[in-house]
């Protein structure tokens, strides 16, 4: 039930991107549950491999590499899905970033056992 209300709580995340940034499209409510889906798909296997092969690159940039390999898989993600799109590699960066806060902030107000 729990996963169920975070992915809603970040579909209405990224519905609210495009009130913040003109860079960032999100058409319907459908779309934004679809490119949720796939940026947690997309976190969960691809990201975890990136962070690895750009270690060094993470290190001599005390952690600040991160920011780009989340930009570039928000970017990516926004390349695919019709109704998603994402229109440069600043946006990505930033509508990660923003995306994250928001959604965190959401989803910290569902209570542990739900």
């Amino acid at each position: 039930m729990r996963l169920l209300l975070v992915w809603i709580l970040n579909a209405l995340a990224l519905l609210a991107l495009p009130l913040l940034f003109r860079s960032i499209h999100v058409d319907t409510f459908t779309t934004a549950l679809v490119a949720a889906l796939v940026l947690a798909l997309v976190n969960t296997l691809i990201r975890p491999i990136l962070v690895l092969l750009t270690l060094p690159a993470t290190l001599l940039t005390l952690g600040l590499f991160i920011f780009v390999i989340n930009g570039l898989l928000f970017w990516f993600v926004g390349s695919f899905i019709k109704g998603f799109t994402v229109d440069g590699f600043w946006a990505g960066v930033f509508g990660a970033i923003v995306y994250s806060v928001i959604s965190w902030a959401l989803s910290s107000l569902i209570p542990r056992k739900v």
